[in-house]
């Protein structure tokens, strides 16, 4: 049946449009105006983007499993402590979806391209935002709970997700009406300063990635004595933490294709590894908030005798 399916045609960076090229990636890519069809058989079709697509996508399900399994095997709607990670579960489950779809239909035309990736964006801006709910539930030290920096941290995060959202999106396009309109699109920051705007899109999920983790890298790295919640979850955290800077660090240098153009087209380009790194990271820090979750409520129990409650949110 598969067999008489026509597959789409793959061309060279030389064949397509600036906007489409990826840094050393030569071959691979899908036709710049591509049906939506076109689009969903390029799945099964070997290109630049098939990896990076299925890695986003089957992720999803494991994530959208872990949810229902809460939902299901806990009566969440009296339980507030669980929401939390319900957030955290749901942000999981829309970012890596969010991002196969872009990846998939990004090829449609320059504007879908551009649309597709601003979604994109917005869905790593709320897992960020999931993260930080959750570690204001689960992660926060004992010792910061009710300070002024604990009620005022979802506020900031929520504030930084519009902004990093906002400046991603410029990376690419510019200010919308003054450097691009319905009818031509100047990609200001990328065309006229690739550099720069790469910059932007680092500096926008750096920095919401910084503020949440606040709480987990004082707790980690600097709080001694009494407060410091130290507990097993902490080696957990750590691999967490290395599987970030792994991922910001294979986003921001292209390797290890940019040291053989060519040679990674398909198979282990930055692209596909930092979206295997960054699902891994989701992963552990899946199971570390899972953890930190049993351990708030044994901590409840002992300390105060309380049912579960959620810790000064």
């Amino acid at each position: 049946m598969l067999s008489l399916i026509k597959l789409p045609r793959v061309f060279t960076i030389h064949q397509v449009p600036k906007v489409f090229h990826e840094d050393s990636i030569i071959s691979g890519y899908r036709h710049p105006r591509s049906s939506a069809t076109d689009c969903i058989l390029s799945l099964f079709q070997l290109t630049n983007e098939t990896l990076n697509i299925w890695t986003h996508f089957l992720p999803t399900w494991y994530f959208l499993w872990k949810l229902l399994t809460v939902v299901l095997m806990r009566d969440v709607w009296s339980d507030s402590f669980t929401w939390p990670l319900l957030v955290f579960l749901m942000s999981c489950c829309v970012y890596p979806l969010a991002s196969s779809c872009a990846h998939t239909f990004s090829t449609m035309s320059t504007r879908a391209r551009h649309i597709c990736f601003f979604f994109d964006y917005g869905a790593l801006s709320l897992y960020s935002l999931g993260s930080a709910i959750t570690y204001s539930a689960y992660v926060i030290p004992d010792k910061w709970v009710n300070s002024s920096f604990h009620q005022y941290y979802i506020p900031i995060a929520v504030v930084n997700t519009v902004i990093c959202t906002t400046l991603a999106c410029y990376s690419r396009l510019g200010l919308p009406y003054i450097q691009y309109n319905h009818h031509i699109i100047k990609r200001f920051s990328e065309c006229k300063s690739p550099k720069f705007g790469k910059f932007l899109r680092i500096l926008a999920f750096a920095l919401p990635y910084l503020f949440d983790n606040i709480p987990l890298f004082y707790r980690l790295f600097l709080c001694v004595g009494d407060g410091c919640t130290d507990n097993d979850t902490n080696a957990l955290h750590h691999t967490h933490i290395a599987l970030a800077f792994l991922t910001a660090f294979l986003f921001a240098t292209h390797l290890p294709e940019r040291l053989a153009p060519g040679s990674f087209d398909y198979i282990g380009q930055s692209a596909w590894s930092i979206w295997k790194g960054f699902l891994f990271d989701s992963f552990q820090n899946d199971l570390s908030l899972y953890c930190a979750r049993l351990v708030v409520i044994q901590w409840i129990l002992i300390n105060t005798g309380l049912t579960l409650v959620v810790r000064h949110m």
